[in-house]
């Protein structure tokens, strides 16, 4: 009432501009807004929710882990949803979880939430059907869309982003390119290491026997150890940093330079990659771009559910190149010891330890 007075309109219109409704001037949202914060007004969301049938509020369901991508990205959903006006619900799921995600959105559903967010899912094998949990619109960030009535998808590119740290070792001018992929429970895991294998295929390459590492550094220290042991081997495309910089210690402590002898290219660019030695070439996940776009789709499936969804876009591809790569060292003659290189081959767990556009940084 009292704003509505203040601004000399009806108390109608100060819902319409509070609203965000069309058919409202100007001059006459800026009178209503400017005695809005006049007298220190905000939107009653608790009246707005019962007026509206709407919680103003998106639930997460994310891993709990603390690995830099995943926390990276939810860290960037938290930034987007400041800008939306809606409040953000979080529920944590575990490796292992019997109820997985369909636990997770079945708990959000209780809460009322509006739209929900699945990032960076594992395949636990409970997430694959939806269907019978709700009608509210559903972005899943980070691997294939679930089977819900209004399931949208916005991921960060990784087979894209795969193929471009492939392909740059090719333009290198090494001969293949080893991969240290992820676990293969993660949908991210798997597109990177799809990336890796459809380029080699693409150019005619062969394709080296695959390392599944769990995007620690001990596997890729586990990894380097193994790896270094093939000296035909000149070139590897590592699924996240972590993994890279243990593969790096292990090629250093057997004589294996890098980038002289092998190069490394890593994912994700966490902040401690640019001061390695040598520092890393990886490929930068763009985490906020994602999640701002991703909100904006599902915010407009939430308050339009009628209207189709808004187009998705490619994020963007940026290859880090700083001093972990360079061309291969010349060829061995016949008879110096070097190995061929591995026929393909499925992908094998390392043992347990005993104990686009590039940018140069």
């Amino acid at each position: 009432m009292d704003v509505a007075q203040l601004a000399g309109v009806s108390q109608k219109t100060v819902s319409r501009v509070y609203n965000d409704e069309p058919y409202v001037s100007a001059e006459v949202r800026r009178r209503v807004l400017e005695a809005g914060e006049e007298l220190g007004y905000r939107m009653n969301n608790a009246a707005r929710a019962l007026a509206s049938g709407r919680t103003r509020s998106i639930g997460v369901v994310t891993l709990g882990t603390a690995l830099y991508g995943p926390a990276s990205l939810i860290m960037g959903v938290e930034r987007a949803v400041r800008d939306t006006g809606y409040a953000l619900r979080v529920v944590n799921t575990l490796e292992g979880d019997p109820t997985g995600v369909a636990g997770a959105v079945d708990s959000l559903l209780d809460q009322g939430v509006d739209g929900i967010v699945i990032s960076e899912p594992i395949d636990d094998g409970h997430g694959e059907d939806l269907s019978a949990r709700g009608d509210v619109p559903v972005l899943v960030l980070g691997a294939p869309p679930l089977s819900t009535p209004r399931t949208l998808a916005a991921g960060v590119g990784a087979d894209l982003m795969a193929r471009t740290a492939t392909e740059y070792l090719l333009e290198l001018g090494h001969e293949t390119v080893h991969h240290l992929a992820g676990p293969q429970r993660w949908y991210a895991a798997r597109d990177r290491l799809e990336g890796w294998r459809s380029t080699l295929a693409a150019h005619g390459r062969a394709i080296p026997p695959v390392v599944e590492g769990d995007w620690s550094a001990s596997t890729g220290y586990t990894a380097g150890r193994e790896l270094a042991a093939d000296d035909g081997m000149t070139a590897v495309f590592a699924a996240n940093d972590d993994m890279a910089i243990g593969l790096i210690r292990a090629l250093a402590e057997a004589g294996r330079r890098v980038p002289e002898d092998v190069s490394v290219v890593g994912f994700d660019d966490i902040p401690v990659a640019a001061y390695v030695t040598p520092p890393l070439t990886t490929m930068r996940q763009p985490f906020d771009t994602v999640a701002q776009e991703g909100l904006k789709r599902l915010v407009h499936s939430i308050e339009n559910p009628d209207a189709p969804p808004l187009p998705a876009s490619e994020p963007p591809v940026d290859l880090v190149v700083r001093a972990s790569t360079a061309p291969p060292p010349p060829r061995k003659t016949p008879g110096s010891g070097r190995s061929a290189v591995s026929s393909p081959s499925g992908v094998r767990p390392l043992p347990a330890l005993g104990g686009g556009a590039s940018t140069y940084d």
